[in-house]
C-alpha cells in the first residue's frame, strides 16, 4: 500500500481495520469526536502532528509505520532510524550482547525486522557448523535458511509444520505493515522454493496452529529439538530498537541439552590445542 502525501485518511482507516477497532471506539482512546475522526479519514479535514502522533499511539502502529502516516499526512518523520552499532545505542547494544551470553551455551540470535542476523552467540555458531553449508560465518537470513534447499531445510524433520508457521507470521507482518514492501517481497521469495504448497498464499486468520513447536533437526543418527522465544525492547523510541528482536533458542529434551553442553565443552578443549599450533 503506498501513502502519497494526502492519503493520510486512507491509511488510517486501513490501520483501523487491521487493529479491528471501530470509529466510536478510537475516538474515544484519542478524546476526539467522530465526527472529527470520521472527516479525518474521509480527507475532509487534515489532522495536525500531534492529532497523528495521538491517533497511532491510540492504534499501537509501530514506529516505521507511525513515520509513514506523518509524511501522508504532510510532516517530517519523528521517530529516528539508528544503527544498533552507533554510539548512541550502546546501553542497548550491551543489553543485548550480555542477554546473549548468559543464555550459552544455548544458540541466540539478534534479528532486524526482514529476519537478517545481526549478531549471534558462540552457541548459535556451533550449532550452525553441525549443519554442512550454514556455518559460512558471513550474515545470514534465518527463514531464508530454513526454506533453501541447500540450507537447513534438509535437516529438519518437520519442515512442513516449522515452514507453515514462519509463512503465516510473515503474512502478519505484511498485513501489519503496509509499506514494507521488502517485506512482501521476501513473503513471494519464500513462496516461491520448491515444494511450498500454493494454499500457503493466503492467509488463514482462522487457523488454531499447535501451542507449542519444536523444530526438530536431524543429526547424525539423533534428532536435536529445539524451540525458541523472541525477546523485543518494550520501551525503545527508535525504529531500529523497536523492530530489533532476540530470538532464543532452548532444548525441548534432555538429549538436546546434553549435545548443546557437549559441544561447548569441547570447544573450550578444543582452544588450548589450537593456541598451541599458532
Amino acid at each position: 500500500m503506498s501513502c502519497p502525501n494526502g492519503n493520510f485518511g486512507a491509511l488510517l482507516r486501513h490501520w483501523r481495520n487491521v487493529r479491528r477497532v471501530s470509529q466510536l471506539d478510537l475516538a474515544l482512546e484519542a478524546d476526539i469526536s467522530t465526527r472529527h475522526l470520521s472527516c479525518i479519514e474521509t480527507g475532509r479535514s487534515q489532522p495536525s502532528r500531534d492529532m497523528v502522533v495521538r491517533l497511532t499511539e491510540a492504534l499501537q502502529i509501530p514506529l516505521r509505520e507511525r513515520n509513514t502516516l506523518l509524511l501522508a499526512a504532510g510532516f517530517a518523520p519523528l521517530y529516528p532510524h539508528t544503527g544498533l552499532e552507533t554510539p548512541e545505542l550502546e546501553a542497548a547494544r550491551r543489553a543485548v550482547e550480555l542477554l546473549m551470553a548468559q543464555l550459552e551455551p544455548y544458540p541466540v540470535l539478534a534479528l532486524d525486522r526482514h529476519w537478517n542476523t545481526l549478531k549471534m552467540n558462540a552457541g548459535a555458531k556451533r550449532f550452525l557448523a553441525l549443519f554442512p553449508g550454514c556455518d559460512s560465518g558471513t550474515p545470514h537470513n534465518g527463514v531464508r535458511l530454513v526454506f533453501q534447499p541447500q540450507g537447513l531445510r534438509p535437516f529438519i524433520e518437520n519442515w512442513e509444520l516449522v515452514a507453515a508457521r514462519i509463512i503465516r507470521r510473515l503474512q502478519r507482518e505484511a498485513r501489519d505493515n503496509p509499506s514494507d514492501e521488502t517485506l512482501k517481497r521476501f513473503l513471494d521469495e519464500l513462496l516461491s522454493y520448491p515444494d511450498v504448497p500454493n494454499r500457503w498464499r493466503m492467509l488463514d486468520l482462522d487457523g488454531h496452529p499447535s501451542a507449542f513447536l519444536t523444530i526438530n533437526y536431524r543429526w547424525k543418527n539423533s534428532t536435536l529439538r529445539l524451540f525458541s522465544t523472541l525477546t523485543t525492547l518494550g520501551t525503545a523510541l527508535d525504529v531500529e530498537l523497536q523492530e530489533l528482536r532476540i530470538e532464543s533458542f532452548f532444548p525441548a529434551d534432555e538429549a538436546t541439552r546434553t549435545v548443546l553442553h557437549r559441544l561447548t565443552e569441547e570447544s573450550f578443549a578444543s582452544e588450548p590445542a589450537l593456541a598451541a599450533t599458532l
